[in-house]
């Protein structure tokens, strides 16, 4: 029997799931089965960093009320920044929310909507959406990498999420690099702050700054750190500048050592790496590599292989929608 055919007999449910992002929020709504996610529905707008959480999660259950009136979904799943816990549904003051101290998320919404509701790690909720319909599928073992506002690790190990017993599991972002350096992770010299999109912008800021003090002002340059972000400095880059290109070296060679790091500790077949990598492969690649060969034990490093994510843009809808999954299989 073919692929289509599989497909066409397994048993198709619909989910609504919910992404926070340290930029945007979005709610999804999804027919899914064992194969496939169909986005049916999606409405985001901007995260209010410093707004009232109670009134954020007013305005998911509105959202999610006027699609349950062309949809009965069974279930709906929160993909968001840690630190949380998974157990409770309790967002516990991420460094992308600081407002949402101790928040009770999954009861708020369960309430009102009439639904269970399930909570996981961003970087966790990708690693299950890339490891069942992305670049692991078939994996055992497998890391996801977040890259993007924050930088993370989400685990797959023997065939199933691991996450910890906090809930904390894969923080390589955490791990200090280096005694001085950009703060990422409120963590000076942290993976976190040479390898996410804040990071980059502080090593733009301050490679730029010596560069335009040697009167060599820097494509992307602003004295306004703010016009200052990781897209920009790779598009400098990408035409040839000078600091632009130093600046992704450095993130790459950073990101070569977190990976060697979990190589070694880890022994994956895959890691998959997200955010802001797919689209900047040909300025961090180059530099990683070298690090990663001199770093990692070599019959280790052999078996893996590093991969840009698979799902592109939609990893965050398929995310929250595979954490709905999860929850109900387990339920």
């Amino acid at each position: 029997m073919g692929r289509g055919s599989m497909r066409r007999m397994a048993e198709k449910k619909i989910y609504a799931g919910i992404d926070i992002g340290g930029t945007k929020c979005a709610v999804i709504l999804a027919q899914t089965d064992e194969n496939s996610i169909d986005i049916l529905k999606k409405e985001k707008f901007a995260t209010e960093k410093d707004g009232d959480p109670y009134k954020i999660i007013e305005r998911f259950c509105e959202i999610l009320e006027e699609m349950k009136k062309n949809a009965d979904y069974e279930a709906i799943g929160i993909s968001c920044g840690g630190p949380l816990d998974s157990k409770t549904g309790t967002v516990k003051r991420p460094p992308n929310l600081p407002t949402w101290d101790d928040v009770p998320i999954c009861s708020i919404i369960s309430q009102r909507m009439g639904v269970p509701v399930y909570l996981r790690n961003d970087a966790d909720a990708c690693a299950v959406a890339e490891w069942k319909y992305g670049a692991g599928i078939g994996c055992e073992n497998m890391v996801f990498l977040t890259f993007g506002t924050g930088f993370g690790a989400g685990l797959i190990l023997g065939g199933r999420l691991y996450s910890g017993s906090s809930d904390r599991a894969g923080e390589i972002g955490h791990v200090r690099s280096e005694r001085l350096g950009p703060v990422g992770y409120g963590k000076q010299g942290s993976f976190e702050g040479f390898c996410s999109g804040g990071g980059i912008a502080q090593l733009g800021y301050t490679i730029g700054l010596a560069h335009y003090q040697n009167g060599e002002k820097p494509a992307y340059w602003s004295s306004n750190r703010d016009e200052i972000n990781a897209k920009t400095i790779a598009d400098a880059a990408d035409r040839g500048d000078k600091a632009g290109i130093e600046v992704y070296a450095t993130c790459g060679k950073k990101m070569g050592e977190a990976l060697s790091v979990l190589v070694d500790v880890l022994d994956p077949q895959k890691i998959v790496i997200g955010g802001i990598y797919p689209r900047s492969t040909e300025l961090i690649l180059p530099h990683m590599l070298p690090v990663i060969e001199r770093e990692c034990l070599p019959g280790v490093l052999e078996r893996c292989q590093f991969v840009p994510a698979k799902l592109g843009e939609q990893i965050g809808d398929f995310a929250a929608i595979c954490i709905a999954q999860e929850g109900e299989q387990k339920s």
